[in-house]
Formats: C-alpha cells, sequence, structure tokens
C-alpha cells in the first residue's frame, strides 16, 4: 500500500514547515507529514528547511547564528503569499500531530560538523517514546551515522541527491547509512531499482510528487510513500481516476 506525507506538510496550500502546514496535511488525509529541522543559535530543534531566511521572511537572517527568543518572532508565511506564521519546534509539532500521524525528520545539515543535531534529535525521539511513528532521513551520511552509533533502534532513511554521483549515494552510502528506507526523488525511480532497494528489506520513499501519472507509476512499481506538497489533490485524484493535478518538482 503506499500511503502520502505532506511535504513540509501541505505546503502548497499553508507557509511550509509550520503547524498550520502539517494540521492542513493531515486534514487533507495524509498519513503523515515530512519535515525539516535543524538546530538554532541558542541550541534548539527548530523545524525550518532553509539556512537563510531571506526566502521565508525577507531578512537575511542564519538560523545558526540566531537565538530561539529571536526566531519565534519571525513571520515565515507572508512573504510566501499567506498569513502570517511562525516557525516551530519539533516539540510543537508532535505535540500538535494526532498521535497516530507518521513523520518523517529530515536532519539539515549540509556540513561535516552538525553542531550535535542528530544525536539531540535522536535524543528527544526516544525520549518521548516516538520511535514507532518515526522515520529520520538526511542526505548527510555522517549525519545518518551518527544516529546510528547512538540511538540504533531508530528507524533511518536515506536521501540520495539527483545532482550528486548516483552510484556511491545509491549503493555505497544507502547500505551503510539507511536502516529501513531509502528516499530517490522521482526522476531517479525504475521498476529495477525499486525491486532491488525492497530485496534489501528497505522501504522507498519518493519525492517530491504532485503528478497523478508519476504517483501512479511509482505506485505500480511498489513505491510505499509517496512524499507531496499536495496530499489532498493527489489523493483524490488517485482515487478518482486519470485526471492529473500538479507537475512533480524537486
Amino acid at each position: 500500500m503506499m500511503r502520502l506525507l505532506g511535504h513540509r506538510g501541505a505546503s502548497r496550500d499553508f507557509p511550509e514547515n509550520t503547524l498550520e502546514a502539517f494540521e492542513g496535511a493531515m486534514a487533507q488525509g495524509a498519513a503523515g507529514v515530512e519535515l525539516d529541522v535543524m538546530r538554532c543559535g541558542s541550541g534548539e530543534l527548530v523545524v525550518c528547511h532553509d539556512e537563510w531566511l531571506d526566502r521565508l521572511t525577507g531578512r537575511k537572517i542564519e538560523v545558526a547564528r540566531t537565538d530561539w527568543q529571536a526566531l519565534r518572532t519571525l513571520d515565515v508565511g507572508s512573504t510566501l503569499g499567506f498569513a502570517p506564521a511562525k516557525l516551530p519546534l519539533l516539540q510543537d509539532v508532535f505535540d500538535t500531530l494526532p498521535k497516530d500521524a507518521v513523520v518523517n525528520v529530515e536532519l539539515k545539515c549540509d556540513v561535516a560538523d552538525d553542531r550535535g543535531l542528530s544525536v539531540a534529535v535522536g535524543e528527544y525521539l526516544v525520549r518521548e517514546g516516538l520511535t514507532e511513528r518515526v522515520f529520520v532521513s538526511s542526505f548527510n551520511p555522517r549525519c545518518l551515522l551518527r544516529l546510528a552509533r547512538a540511538f540504533p533502534q531508530l528507524k533511518r532513511g536515506y536521501l540520495i541527491d539527483p545532482d550528486r554521483p548516483w552510484l556511491p549515494q545509491a549503493w555505497l552510502w544507502a547500505p551503510i547509512c539507511a536502516r529501513t528506507s531509502v528516499h530517490p526523488h522521482w526522476s531517479a525511480c525504475t521498476p529495477s531499482r525499486l525491486n532491488r532497494w525492497h530485496a534489501h528489506g528497505w522501504e522507498v520513499a519518493v519525492w517530491t510528487v504532485d503528478d497523478v501519472d508519476e504517483a501512479r507509476r511509482l505506485r505500480a512499481m511498489g513505491a510505499q510513500w509517496l512524499i507531496t506538497n499536495t496530499p489532498g489533490a493527489l489523493q483524490q485524484a488517485l482515487a478518482a481516476g486519470p485526471v492529473g493535478v500538479a507537475s512533480s518538482e524537486a
């Protein structure tokens, strides 16, 4: 069975990575959400995709150098064309979502030193008893290896970057870093690749799919998860018939 996760929530209809987007995804019938997490200047686990907030706020602010007391006041909705909205902490998301919502937590770190991000996320998830409903993913193999050493019980998924060489990611880093899933871009998915991943025992979580024909193709290949900006529209289109929705995008 293929299930849908809201990409940064229902981010076509609400400001991404906000409580409004996550609640919206669940209201649209998603099985859960995908979100991004990083550490801010004062150490809190902030749910945000961008290291610099000019796209979201119109202001050149670096999350890693700004404390939570300042970040919590920022409006990350208006610049994107939505109503005003705030950045949440990781804890806020779990406090808000239904207890049966699946959450794909992506560790956002592109450098070797993650400033304790991986271990801090793992500590929170294990302490709060969230291990069964969460899988943690990252493009950064170092983050996943740190998580594996500290909290081997957590579900881990390796994200494959379509702009980097395929072979070392899919067949070297993934076997080392992934425990339960592999997360390819939709354009990289073929029947033979999915068959090989499934034979390895991994589930496949594909990003970011908003096109119903592409979703049908991936469903036929056996993808277990689709990460989408439009969970409501895609779910309705998949159930209704051949009429597509918006095009897929990275």
